[in-house]
């Protein structure tokens, strides 16, 4: 069976600590696959507000996935501390990556958790169309 590999960037560009909540925890025991989607879709906000943007405002914008893989490493469970630590990369015309590094800490140890990427392309809700990025946020993704 051919597995998923992503290579998450090296150019960290936020950090979100998110717990694992009892309503996270599925069948198995531990985190579920969907409730993980909404984690890195939770980053993604507390990312974006550092900018004052929002996923329908990035200056004027909005913001569209068009694509979510995810790399699972290891369990997670009730009351780890998640740490998701962003990047983005291939920034374009009208789109960009986000990368996203999930671990967290048990004892002294950091525990890999997942790896996930997300296809951000700037849409007009509106018009219902893709759009160009706005500078703006360009500049904000490019610190």
């Amino acid at each position: 069976m051919a597995r998923i590999k992503l290579t998450v960037p090296g150019n960290k560009i936020f950090t979100a600590s998110i717990p694992v909540r009892i309503t996270d925890i599925n069948y198995g025991g531990h985190l579920g696959n969907d409730a993980l989607v909404s984690i890195i879709h939770e980053a993604r906000m507390q990312w974006l507000s550092t900018g004052n943007f929002t996923e329908l405002n990035i200056g004027g914008a909005a913001l569209i996935m068009s694509d979510l893989a995810v790399e699972y490493k290891a369990e997670s469970f009730y009351g780890d501390m998640l740490s998701v630590s962003m990047s983005v990369d291939e920034i374009q015309k009208i789109s960009f990556e986000a990368y996203y590094e999930i671990t967290t800490t048990r004892g002294d140890k950091k525990i890999p958790v997942a790896n996930a990427k997300t296809g951000m392309v700037c849409y007009d809700y509106a018009a219902k169309k893709i759009a160009v990025l706005p500078q703006v946020f360009i500049d904000f993704m490019n610190g």
